[in-house]
């Protein structure tokens, strides 16, 4: 079948997406307010956008007023942020802190995750997550009713015993990926193929 985009709702294109575009790496994102509470969040409209420098993207939805969230108006203000990756042990802690929790309350402390001073920038990394990346915005995008953050990351934090030559064990990570609805994913079957190259 063929659907048209604008003949449907903007909730019905949604549900097309995100249970299309499927596994959905999960951003855990962290920042600070004026009065210097932390917010913490997950994104799963989330990706790598450059290597040289290293950049990253996640895409906050507007509350239902138009309102930005949280953490996009945090970044905004003071152009910091960290973004952590979820994995197996912090997937239930993480998904608490995407409670509708008021301005000014901290997720972190609704969901019992430590914050860790950061190395570069004033936000602070979780604890309980073995990968982490200091962020400086560089690109601010309004996409109707979601805002585009792209961030250069400036420091990774990497748990010593995930990386081997300079490489992520995504088996020891166990890294969790967003599907549709209220459902996740873990890394399941995974398989190697080479790239072909062209011979004149």
């Amino acid at each position: 079948m063929y659907i048209a985009a604008s003949a449907q709702s903007a909730h019905d294109n949604y549900k097309l997406l995100i249970g299309s575009i499927i596994p959905r790496p999960i951003a855990f994102v962290t920042s600070i307010n004026e009065q210097g509470v932390v917010n913490a969040a997950p994104f799963s409209f989330f990706n790598i956008v450059n290597d040289e420098p290293p950049m990253i993207m996640f895409s906050c939805v507007r509350k239902a007023t138009g309102e930005m969230k949280h953490t996009a108006s945090n970044i905004l203000r003071n152009g910091e942020f960290v973004v952590h990756i979820v994995d197996e042990d912090n997937v239930a802690a993480i998904n608490h802190t995407s409670i509708n929790a008021p301005e000014g309350v901290s997720e972190l402390e609704l969901a019992g995750l430590t914050p860790v001073p950061g190395q570069m920038i004033r936000v602070p990394r979780i604890a309980e997550c073995r990968i982490a990346m200091e962020c400086r915005l560089t690109r601010h995008v309004e996409l109707g009713h979601c805002d585009m953050m792209i961030g250069e990351v400036l420091c990774f934090y990497v748990e010593d015993e995930l990386i081997h030559n300079g490489r992520i064990d995504a088996a020891k990570l166990k890294p969790v990926s967003r599907l549709a609805g209220a459902s996740y994913a873990a890394v399941g079957r995974t398989f190697d193929m080479e790239r072909p190259q062209y011979e004149s």
